[in-house]
């Protein structure tokens, strides 16, 4: 007798490494999502499924300097908590940036392409932040959004207002809709709006995006209120689970409907390698939803589940190896703030990815481009060539200005330096008067051993092991998870990066 086949299973998350916030739509059988970007550059990362699992990048919706501003924007500001809605034949993306020194606040983009050109922004009245969108089957569509009330640390209140499609613009008076579903309840945010079986829904997040992170439902008659709370609130959170949990964080929250009618739920979770901290940031995990009495039902979220019941739909995988020989640098690369010069070339060296050295700190737009650290075992590794006697360049591991690894050449040495509360220290000197080296980097959990070779073939460490603990938000504070990259700085001179490898370990 032939055993039944076990069912299809997917792994979480779905985008590894600093992917938070998450926000998807479908359109016919495609899904696309998009999540919060802060402040790197090109700004809202969109990606494209057909089967909700395997998810591949589409590109920026704010991709040109025009766009986004983000000069002098601190760490973990810039932009949060997109929501990416379509209607009749046009995507929406509300958005808002925090912190701008040119302009801040609300804005919606539009585009008839995920892939882009997306449009400039256009701004939106209202405080606040975690905007969304909501269009009605009778032809309405509305805004929410979060904003602080004063009444006590940390409480908020979610209001609703018209949108106008055509105009981009909102209309009419303020609706305040929910403030919480949970007595003395924090940052309730993150608001979605659902019409479902001819009530409206609402999704929140609540309790701050830590490891008290919840999902929260309400439902009401009429778009405006007033909104019930769902008795069994919260309908998803790990917080009872402990700190000890492989998951843990779990809430900002979308839902999306499959064709068949599956419903799912995307939303965001860390995985700390030990006690409560997490280098990779928080993520994008994927988790099933039914319904029972007219409420979802959702979690816990493991790390493994059942498949949609969908066609499974892979995309080419990425080379793990980058060696600078397409026209523009990938979407999995992104820089520190807007670019207002070009200080990175890939046709002054064909093959290379030439970065001019600068006297510019991690604090503004310093010549480092970076992509996220995806896997909690993992190694980078990179071959340069510097130009200039007042060149250093080599590997960064960064989470912010304050808190960074780099591992540096100058042409003399070689220098392991860890960035700490804003303190720099020299952990580990070479003399190497080569102006050719390679240099590595391997992760396994909390501890990055750094690595060089001056010849082919032969490795050696530099210095000790470093404690990644430095490395987590937990500690280092923000809400970005650790990006790793090639960099250079210096007072003229440059740095040709022959190649870029990044390799999950086991």
């Amino acid at each position: 007798m032939t055993a039944a086949p076990l069912p299809r299973r997917f792994r979480n998350p779905v985008l590894p490494g600093c992917h938070p916030d998450p926000s998807v739509c479908r359109v016919g059988d495609d899904f696309y999502l998009v999540t919060s970007s802060f402040e790197w550059f090109p700004g809202l990362p969109l990606f494209h499924s057909r089967d909700l699992v395997h998810w591949r990048p589409v590109g920026h919706a704010m991709d040109r300097p025009s766009q986004l501003p983000l000069d002098g924007v601190r760490a973990s500001g810039g932009l949060y908590a997109p929501t990416l809605r379509h209607h009749d034949g046009r995507f929406y993306l509300v958005c808002t940036l925090v912190d701008g020194t040119s302009w801040s606040g609300h804005f919606v983009l539009t585009a008839t392409d995920p892939a882009g050109p997306w449009s400039e922004p256009h701004p939106l009245d209202g405080a606040g932040i975690d905007p969304s969108l909501f269009f009605d089957d009778d032809g309405r569509a509305w805004f929410t959004a979060t904003r602080e009330t004063g009444r006590y640390k940390g409480h908020t209140e979610i209001y609703l207002r018209e949108f106008d499609p055509s105009a981009l613009t909102l209309t009419g008076g303020e609706h305040v809709i929910w403030d919480g579903a949970v007595k003395g309840a924090i940052w309730s945010e993150g608001s979605h709006l659902y019409k479902i079986d001819g009530r409206y829904h609402l999704l929140t997040a609540e309790g701050g995006t830590a490891h008290d992170h919840a999902v929260m439902i309400a439902r009401a008659d009429h778009v405006t209120g007033p909104y019930e709370g769902d008795p069994r609130n919260p309908v998803l959170t790990h917080r009872h689970l402990g700190l000890g949990h492989p998951i843990v964080g779990t809430g900002h929250a979308d839902l999306v409907r499959t064709p068949a009618g599956e419903w799912w739920m995307v939303l965001l979770a860390m995985r700390p390698h030990h006690d409560d901290r997490c280098v990779l940031g928080r993520e994008t995990f994927l988790t099933p939803v039914r319904w029972e009495d007219g409420w979802p039902v959702a979690g816990p979220v493991e790390p493994s589940h059942p498949f949609p019941s969908l066609p499974e739909h892979r995309w080419p995988a990425e080379p793990a190896c980058d060696h600078f020989d397409a026209p523009e640098l990938g979407p999995s690369w992104n820089v520190l703030r807007t670019p207002r010069e070009r200080w990175w070339s890939l046709t002054e060296r064909p093959g290379h990815l030439r970065l001019r050295a600068r006297p510019v700190s991690l604090a503004a737009n310093p010549s480092l481009v970076g992509r996220r650290q995806s896997h909690p075992a993992f190694a980078a590794y990179t071959a340069l060539d510097l130009a200039g006697e007042q060149v250093s360049a080599g590997l960064a591991l960064v989470q912010n200005d304050a808190f960074h690894v780099l591992l540096l050449a100058t042409g003399r040495e070689l220098r392991l330096v860890v960035r700490e509360r804003g303190v720099a220290s020299v952990l580990a000197e070479v003399p190497a008067e080569c102006h050719r080296v390679r240099l590595g980097v391997e992760a396994h959990g909390r501890w990055y051993q750094a690595r060089y070779s001056l010849e082919p073939g032969r490795w050696e460490p530099l210095g000790a092991p470093v404690d990644g603990d430095l490395l987590s938000s937990q500690v280092a504070g923000g809400f970005t998870g650790v990006y790793v990259g090639v960099y250079a700085t210096g007072d003229g001179g440059h740095a040709d990066f022959d190649w870029f490898e990044y390799s999950p370990l086991s």
